[in-house]
């Protein structure tokens, strides 16, 4: 049985008549990177709130490494987080932001500071006062204070923000070293879904506070995926006729006698010939295929997915 890292049950936030949050069931397993993609002003950052005590629900709940009610504070020390810029002394360096922080919350031994340092490549900064820190520079130190608990679950609202191209490859590589070397557990948010797209192994859509759907990277690269549609008289034995004549099983068969096929997607005439010659009626065909922003633009339409 997979280990349940993160859940909430109904998770809901009213503030006067606005609902920031409607029932949301977030699902995110140990080992999992979960992108959440949403708008902005979909909810993200009130359900990272709620998950991390930054918030109280107005219903439903939430459970840390199986745990809820009273427990869950002992829990949240299990997670590092990074919802907003923290607070840093301006007149200090990013060595000793993170010393000061590091002794506020009682955490043992100095190395961690040049550890979280490190990580986020901030050794350089020397004596540089915060204040004269780039955007990118202060991203990379509240990642730095997130990091300093070497935490289980790493929760990080629209982390890439402010940083350049180079940055944001040497952000996604550390997220990956933290995946599969530590073994941390992502929760990642972002409005644009192909930030997270290198990274996210499952993601969650959300739109007007609601949570629309989780999905599977695999899943989500299998519906977006470009194909053939085609519509025939006789799914079964189209399919027979595809492995048969043109040796392919690169299809899947749908509901209504479609068909998508995954090969000869530039070349569809002896896809065409093929079925012809065994009798079965092409009723259409096309081209199908979506970006992955174009599955979540459908997905908050309503329209059909691929």
């Amino acid at each position: 049985m997979e280990d349940m890292v993160l859940e909430t049950f109904g998770l809901t936030r009213r503030y006067g008549a606005l609902t920031a949050l409607d029932g949301v069931e977030l699902h995110l397993r140990r080992g999992e990177i979960y992108g959440l993609v949403g708008r902005n002003g979909a909810g993200k950052t009130t359900l990272m709130r709620m998950v991390t005590g930054q918030g109280v629900p107005t219903a439903g709940s939430v459970a840390l490494f199986g745990v809820s009610g009273s427990g869950i504070r002992r829990q949240r020390s299990r997670t590092g987080v990074m919802i907003e810029i923290p607070s840093f002394a301006p007149f200090l360096s990013a060595r000793a932001n993170l010393e000061y922080y590091r002794r506020q919350r009682g955490i043992p031994g100095k190395a961690v500071v040049e550890e979280a340092l490190g990580a986020v490549d901030l050794l350089h900064t020397g004596n540089k006062k915060f204040k004269a820190f780039s955007l990118g520079m202060k991203q990379r130190l509240g990642l730095a204070l997130a990091l300093m608990n070497r935490p289980d679950l790493l929760i990080l609202d629209e982390p890439i923000n402010g940083l350049d191209p180079e940055g944001v490859v040497e952000f996604r590589s550390l997220l990956r070293q933290l995946n599969q070397e530590l073994g941390t557990t992502i929760l990642i948010s972002s409005h644009i879904l192909t930030e997270l797209s290198t990274v996210a192994t499952c993601y969650g859509f959300m739109e007007k506070g609601r949570l629309l759907e989780e999905i599977t990277a695999q899943e989500l690269h299998d519906r977006c995926r470009t194909c053939l549609r085609l519509e025939v008289g006789d799914a079964a034995k189209a399919a027979a006729v595809l492995q048969s004549r043109l040796g392919t099983d690169q299809f899947q068969v749908q509901p209504g006698n479609v068909i998508l096929l995954f090969d000869h997607l530039d070349d569809p005439a002896p896809v065409s010939a093929a079925l012809a010659a065994a009798g079965i009626p092409i009723l259409a065909m096309e081209r199908k295929g979506a970006a992955l922003e174009d599955y979540f633009l459908k997905l908050i339409g309503g329209e059909e997915k691929c």
